[in-house]
């Protein structure tokens, strides 16, 4: 038992730790403190990065009766996390200031979101991945629902119920596949089903089991809670529901669909296709809208079906090119987010609320516009890089995949025109009556943004290094 701790759960027992210590001070410390909270959290975060390099990666080490694993792929997926976890921490000052009394009870929760992902991505067996799924929905719900207003009730309650009956799906298909198999553990369904001729049955509860993981994607059936809940969310908390969540549910369906669900050629047609449809409503629901959060969703959702298209068509260049478009996807959501957190919530997020603001904020907005380019994948960009390594992982896949390919290609023209409606109004030179806001940011907003609009560049320009890791870590997997 000491030998697991110390080789796998060293990084994830320090976020408990820090969980219940932020309880703990959440009760005694007096309310004019409330400010500690976010420091006392993204210390916890910085100590449990510290602590990955104790994990052992090589060999393969599992742990507590083969229920958790590490890896180099668990290793990277854990890092990824927490330091999107330090950022959405950073980002957390406004609503933090917003709700004093409860800072550490929200800082705590979002620390034990970032527990149930890690535990998500390190889970070998079903029953430790559901117990994670639900630790990191509760958390989310939560966090949802933390900003005050009646929107932010309504949002937790909608993702609450897409939830609760998209674990009712993942449960029914695990049970049938436990009946097939007779185990919840990865390993041994996977030696089972490489031995043993699949039945139709098996292929039924390898799509009810990644229907029920992908709704935490937004794709279609469960996608029709995003766009309510992006609009009645705070910035910070959808930099953590855009990123975190979508890296935990990515990292596990990627091992999924390699090892217990390979074997199911049924369930890589029936999630190529609901990601052609997903990405079909996402981008056409986008050009009629005219809120920003509204968009940024519709976006997530279409970003995630892209990804989710190549993750199906199983092989290891596709993998590497999920792990690589999921870093760069997750790092500009943040840098868009973080804007948005500058912007602050209390003000209207129409596109045409942001006119002329690029001629009073140039910095700001203009790393603000490298998000919204590297979304909409424009060269320079990571998200360019990211889109031409999607393509050529399709057309390997083989001739079959081509018309995925290239009706993926007319949707992602298609997404160009609600990216430039975000970015259009904001260098349009207004009159001497229009009010433009002054952004206000304090250092740590600006870190985030600038920081992040910076990788997106680097990125862009220099894509070779990450793609030989993401490389190494899809054969290693």
């Amino acid at each position: 038992m000491l030998n697991d701790i110390f080789n796998i759960l060293l990084p994830h027992i320090a976020i408990g730790e820090f969980i219940i210590l932020l309880m703990i001070l959440g009760i005694f410390m007096p309310l004019r403190q409330f400010k500690y909270s976010r420091l006392v959290s993204i210390l916890g975060i910085v100590t449990a990065i510290v602590l990955l390099s104790t994990v052992q990666t090589e060999p393969q080490y599992f742990g507590f009766r083969n229920s958790v694993m590490s890896d180099s792929y668990t290793l990277l997926f854990d890092f990824i996390i927490l330091s999107c976890g330090f950022l959405c921490a950073i980002l957390s000052r406004n609503i933090i200031y917003s709700i004093k009394r409860h800072a550490y009870t929200y800082q705590a929760i979002l620390l034990a979101g970032i527990l149930g992902a890690m535990n998500i991505v390190s889970a070998n067996d079903f029953l430790t991945l559901f117990v994670s799924m639900e630790l990191m929905g509760f958390s989310i719900y939560f966090l949802i629902a933390a900003a005050k207003g009646y929107y932010s009730k309504e949002a937790a309650f909608k993702y609450l119920i897409t939830s609760a009956v998209s674990s009712g799906v993942f449960l029914f298909g695990v049970s049938y596949l436990y009946g097939i198999t007779g185990s919840l553990n990865f390993s041994v369904i996977y030696e089972y089903v490489t031995e043993n001729e699949t039945s139709l049955l098996y292929s039924v509860s390898s799509i009810l089991i990644a229907l029920g993981l992908i709704s935490k994607l937004a794709i279609l059936p469960f996608a029709n809670w995003v766009v309510d809940v992006y609009k009645g969310c705070e910035s910070s908390t959808l930099a953590y529901l855009s990123t975190i969540p979508k890296l935990a549910v990515f990292g596990i369906v990627c091992r999924l669909l390699v090892f217990p669900l390979g074997s199911s050629f049924e369930l890589t047609f029936v999630i190529a296709i609901l990601s052609l449809i997903t990405a079909f409503w996402a981008n056409t629901y986008a050009i009629r809208e005219n809120n920003v959060k509204a968009i940024l969703a519709c976006s997530s959702a279409a970003n995630s079906s892209y990804i989710m298209l190549a993750a199906s068509l199983v092989s290891v260049y596709n993998l590497s090119t999920v792990i690589f478009y999921l870093i760069c996807y997750v790092i500009i959501n943040i840098a868009a987010f973080a804007y948005l957190n500058i912007y602050n919530d209390k003000n209207p997020m129409d596109v045409n609320s942001f006119a002329g603001i690029f001629y009073k904020n140039h910095g700001l907005t203009g790393a603000y516009a490298i998000a919204i380019l590297g979304l909409a994948g424009i060269p320079i960009t990571s998200g360019f890089i990211a889109k031409i390594y999607l393509f050529t992982a399709i057309v390997k896949s083989g001739l079959i995949f081509v018309p995925f390919l290239l009706t993926l290609l007319m949707l992602m023209v298609f997404a160009l025109f609600y990216y430039l409606k975000i970015l259009l109004p904001m260098f349009e030179k207004c009159d001497k009556n229009t009010d433009v806001p002054t952004l206000k940011a304090v250092f740590s907003q600006k870190f985030v943004l600038v920081s992040c609009a910076i990788i997106i560049i680097l990125i862009g320009i220099c894509p070779e290094k990450l793609i030989e890791l993401c490389r190494f870590i899809a054969y290693n997997i």
